[in-house]
């Protein structure tokens, strides 16, 4: 697909609107910041890689007018949300109900070396594809982007590059949030306050899922 002065405008503004889509605090924030700070950079990393894959599938879900199927069978994306919202509010009792449990410092970023090292890391990539899939805003925040910057039958070329911009956008910003909450006064002030930090995380998922459960 050539290169216009028209599709550089409408990769620029895609740019713009998912940055901002993507800074909002909300569920990915949440659990990057978490994993980075509780396991190591690279489970925060894997967290990232699973965001940018749930990216792709709602990039190329927004291609195929998902705002047009939820629209016309609204039980779909009530089901969805309400599938999302429980998924949100399971993650965060489960973060308070294993602070009760939590003994000292252990289980922190040391923790990452080591047999169980992969399959946690597999497990933070699963942990970050579904907790953005989950999440049916990111549906919408897709839907009304195309709606408003792309022309009424895109070239597939141009819906490739949208999708691109918007992985790169999630990933750059995800990637900076592993990487400011493994710093290491962060990581030691975690250590110190693992059990109360634990507890307002998981405060946060749970407040998270309760507005994706009753928001209209």
């Amino acid at each position: 697909m050539p290169i216009t002065a028209d599709s550089i405008a409408i990769l620029a503004s895609v740019a713009v609107l998912w940055a901002l889509a993507a800074v909002s605090p909300g569920p990915n924030f949440v659990m990057t910041a978490q994993l980075a700070i509780t396991r190591s950079r690279r489970d925060g990393f894997m967290a990232v890689a699973g965001i940018g894959c749930g990216t792709v599938i709602w990039g190329f879900a927004g291609c195929f007018g998902v705002q047009a199927l939820f629209v016309a069978a609204p039980w779909l994306y009530a089901g969805l949300k309400l599938a999302g919202a429980a998924y949100l509010i399971g993650m965060g009792l489960r973060l308070i109900w294993q602070s009760f449990g939590t003994r000292g410092a252990s289980g922190g970023p040391a923790d990452a070396s080591g047999g169980r090292a992969a399959p946690r890391r597999r497990s933070a990539f699963v942990l970050g594809l579904v907790t953005t899939i989950a999440n049916p805003r990111s549906a919408v925040s897709v839907a009304s982007i195309f709606a408003t910057t792309m022309p009424a039958e895109p070239p597939p070329g141009l819906s490739v590059l949208v999708i691109t911009v918007m992985v790169a956008v999630s990933v750059a910003w995800y990637t900076t949030v592993a990487l400011l909450f493994t710093l290491g006064g962060l990581a030691g002030a975690y250590r110190r306050g693992r059990r109360w930090i634990d507890r307002i995380t998981g405060a946060c998922f749970v407040a998270l899922g309760a507005r994706l459960a009753i928001e209209r």
